[in-house]
């Protein structure tokens, strides 16, 4: 029987602070801070166990937006996948290997969404469950980050709810409603 992610924590937190999660500065403290939240804020959502730990390890490889990383991504998949499981780790490559600049423009096109990976230059269409777990990760991770820097919320906020708002089929509804709640300034006024 499979452990459920809340039973996996401690043992994956363990992992983390063994690389440093809990000594690298992040937004609201140190990345395990940040990565705790982010996870805590899925589980709210209702995201299933995977998404969850995907969620607690999505910057172990670094990311598109936060150059630190826990792991290197050829050395160590194998590892990570052993502690949180296939599917969660294959959420946190795609998350650490997307290429934002390529992707973001891509979702909520209504069609699928080509990814390209930022470390191979290569693109995939991942399921479209992929795509809306990473849709779900990218909320909760950027609401978490503007949450704990103002100077990035006025920096990005209105492009990521402009964002979200595109991607919104992609979101489960608690998120959708913590994005839009959050964002609520930098949604456009009725009359534009």
């Amino acid at each position: 029987m499979q452990r459920s992610a809340p039973a996996r924590w401690p043992h994956v937190e363990t992992f983390l602070c063994a690389r440093g999660a809990d000594r690298m500065p992040h937004p609201g403290g140190t990345l395990l801070d940040h990565l705790r939240r982010v996870a805590r804020l899925l589980s709210a959502w209702g995201a299933e166990p995977a998404i969850q730990l995907a969620g607690l390890c999505h910057a172990a490889y670094g990311t598109d937006g936060f150059d630190g990383s826990l792991l290197d991504t050829v050395e160590a998949r194998g590892v990570l996948s052993e502690l949180i499981g296939d599917r969660a780790e294959a959420l946190v490559y795609l998350y650490a290997s997307c290429d934002r600049a390529a992707v973001y423009p891509r979702l909520g096109s209504g069609r699928p969404v080509a990814f390209r990976d930022r470390f191979t230059s290569r693109e995939h269409m991942p399921a479209e469950a992929d795509v809306r777990a990473f849709a779900e990760m990218t909320a909760a991770n950027e609401l978490d980050v503007l949450a704990h820097n103002t100077e990035l919320t006025e920096r990005h906020g209105p492009a990521l709810y402009g964002l979200f708002a595109r991607s919104r089929e992609l979101l489960s509804a608690p998120a959708w409603n913590a994005c839009a709640g959050q964002l609520a300034r930098y949604a456009p006024s009725q009359g534009s």
